[in-house]
């Protein structure tokens, strides 16, 4: 942990440090923006895990000024939030007017704005067309990628297309434990390919509204083999395709990784040179490392998900290792290997890196546990720079507790406490050490 004996590092000179967080989790004013697949899906009983839904959350939408001094307070250089599609589309196009407010009041604190262009929550209209299954949705987004940037362009900078395209593929097509709920297994991948069509769209379309700085924001980790053994090693190496490989691989190199290009829809070769628009900033949240084996013949239940038994892997515990309150094991030099990984593979097809998640759920204000996280993580960070990784930015995640999906409000992330009663704001101690850390960086 950082100490006046022991300081973290200094990172080079422009290096970009900020936090972030998601509309649907934080805005609330569910009134005013058009429905999501989340209001659908948190309105099934037995989706979320407290009952809860995110009609109100923090209430962002009405207190955000509160929440820009929090951000100016804590001293980022940047706050990556995420534009709610839903929202955009609000009595023809007037929720708009709720990111101007924002972006200004952002600009007017010193902190540069940069906004997500989908983070899960699709419109309800698009959803009952077929969603992200259909190609038509990939269309969708690109002119509401070129709506968003007609407004904000003047004033924002760096841009961040989708979150999470393997999570929301996965969880939310795949097993349905996320919304719109689909239980499609490998009949899910049609949304991973129109995903990432959507996005090489929106790049295309905000390059056209003069956007010079872009990314996507990619989960990515570290997958190790349960054992040496064959069968422990395939499962791993298919584990690591889905999760890594099938995302970045179409983007960096232009090409699905061997044999799952011929499962995706439509002139796949076509799609492909857009989908791989070159990029100015690889966006990378990083959670953790996943250990992985073959399929041990029953479901598992592993990190709030259950992994079914007819998958050709199984997720498996990583010993002798902290773990958080979610129950994640904690393993910030897996970052290191990560992001060395990832340059090794690539080579001069990665552009640089940007973190642009990374934390960890842990209840309490004095959180100390927190803190050792972020501090072992942000000296991970480091030695990955040291090692010739080209990286430009950390983002926590989050500013403040929210909802955390089908988890409800039982998981906080936070650096600000939220009182969900309240709503009252309360700064963390996690919230002052990096402000520390950030005063020590400049």
């Amino acid at each position: 942990m950082a100490t006046e004996e022991h300081p973290i590092p200094r990172f080079p000179a422009g290096f970009q440090w900020g936090v972030s967080t998601s509309a649907h989790q934080i805005e609330g004013a569910a009134d005013q923006r058009e429905r999501s697949v989340w209001d659908t899906f948190t309105a099934e009983p037995g989706r979320v895990k407290d009952g809860s839904t995110a009609e109100v959350a923090c209430d962002h939408v009405h207190r955000y000024r509160e929440d820009v001094a929090l951000l100016a307070g804590l001293g980022v250089d940047a706050y990556r939030f995420s534009v709610s599609w839903p929202r955009v589309l609000f009595d023809q196009g007037k929720g708009l007017d709720f990111y101007d407010r924002l972006v200004d009041e952002l600009v007017a604190a010193g902190v540069r704005p940069v906004p997500t262009l989908f983070h899960w929550d699709l419109p309800v209209a698009h959803q009952d067309k077929g969603g992200w299954l259909e190609r038509d949705t990939a269309s969708r987004f690109a002119e509401h990628a070129g709506l968003v940037a007609d407004r904000l362009g003047d004033r924002v900078e760096k841009w961040i297309t989708l979150n999470e395209p393997a999570e929301h593929t996965l969880f939310g097509h795949a097993l349905g434990a996320h919304a719109p709920g689909k239980q499609l297994m490998f009949d899910a991948l049609p949304a991973a390919h129109h995903q990432l069509l959507g996005h090489g769209l929106a790049v295309q379309a905000l390059r056209a509204a003069g956007a010079t700085d872009i990314g996507i924001a990619n989960s990515h980790g570290p997958t190790w083999p349960a054992s040496q053994e064959q069968p422990d090693l395939e499962a791993a190496d298919f584990y690591d395709l889905l999760l890594n490989r099938l995302f970045a691989d179409p983007l960096l190199l232009g090409a699905y990784p061997a044999g799952l290009g011929d499962l995706m829809p439509g002139d796949v070769a076509a799609d492909l040179e857009v989908i791989s628009e070159p990029l100015d900033f690889y966006g990378v949240n990083y959670y953790a490392p996943t250990r992985v084996g073959a399929p041990q013949g029953e479901d598992i239940e592993f990190g709030g998900l259950t992994i079914p038994a007819e998958l050709p892997f199984s997720v498996r515990e990583i010993e002798n290792v902290p773990v958080t309150d979610f129950g994640w094991p904690v393993v910030p030099e897996a970052l290191t290997e990560l992001l060395t990984g990832m340059h090794e593979r690539y080579g001069d097809r990665l552009p640089p890196v940007v973190i642009t998640e990374n934390g960890c759920s842990y209840e309490g204000i004095d959180d100390q546990d927190r803190i050792a996280y972020l501090d072992g993580h942000v000296r991970a960070l480091h030695r990955a720079v040291e090692a010739g990784v080209d990286v430009r930015g950390y983002f926590v995640w989050s500013l403040m507790d929210n909802f955390e999906w089908a988890e409800g409000y039982a998981r906080r992330f936070g650096l600000v406490h939220v009182d969900f009663g309240t709503l009252t704001r309360t700064p963390k101690a996690s919230y002052a050490w990096y402000r520390e850390l950030l005063r020590a960086q400049r």
